[in-house]
């Protein structure tokens, strides 16, 4: 079982470093849409993400739309723009997490063609969004928690 986790052009070298963390503890493989607002070999990339990096499946996706289009495992998006929230979808082994830029979130046209796969996370009304290796580390888990209790 591995859950995949995407981030949709991350831009904070640092988040992506900690979300590496949380794929290298709980065996879920990462997924970097490109372009990227730094370079995989950025100082604070590799210090965030400490020792971590090795024995993490990390690869890079160019064509992000192909991609999904010839996804064969369920992808769900983490938006604040969903209406389900994220503990009420049935999590399998496999399953693509996917999250959006720190600044600018996900397109648009994700959710006009996808729009029942977008899950959020409960947040009071009004309040900024969640830091992104946070939000990994909440949907990861969940998935994580739900396949193990089905096991």
């Amino acid at each position: 079982m591995k859950i995949r986790i995407i981030l949709y052009q991350p831009q904070i070298p640092q988040n992506t470093g900690n979300v590496v963390r949380t794929c290298a503890v709980t065996g879920s493989a990462l997924s970097l849409v490109t372009p990227l607002g730094f370079s995989i070999s950025d100082r604070w990339l590799k210090r965030a993400g400490l020792d971590y990096w090795e024995g993490v499946d990390v690869t890079t996706i160019d064509d992000f739309d192909a991609y999904l289009q010839n996804a064969k495992d369920n992808f769900y998006f983490f938006s604040s723009k969903g209406t389900k929230l994220y503990y009420d979808v049935p999590y399998k082994p496999n399953d693509i997490l996917i999250f959006g830029s720190e600044t600018s979130g996900l397109p648009d046209k994700y959710h006009q063609l996808y729009s029942e796969r977008f899950v959020k996370i409960p947040m009071k009304e009004g309040a900024r969004c969640l830091n992104l290796a946070t939000s990994v580390g909440i949907g990861c888990y969940e998935a994580i928690r739900q396949i193990n209790a089905r096991s």
